[in-house]
């Protein structure tokens, strides 16, 4: 019996951790656009280091 509640404490442990990552998310960009360069730059940071790997 004792798992199955380590089972749940670890799923709601998690829960909270997934949704505290998404806020932060949400915070940091004001609007859609923001997200967008957000997510362009992480990806051009991407690009960046693969090119530097293959040279």
């Amino acid at each position: 019996m004792k798992s199955l509640y380590t089972s749940r404490r670890l799923r709601s442990q998690s829960l909270v951790l997934l949704m505290a990552f998404l806020g932060s998310l949400l915070t940091g960009c004001a609007t859609m656009e923001g997200a967008g360069e957000d997510i362009q730059s992480a990806g051009e940071s991407v690009e960046d280091a693969s090119e530097d790997a293959q040279n």
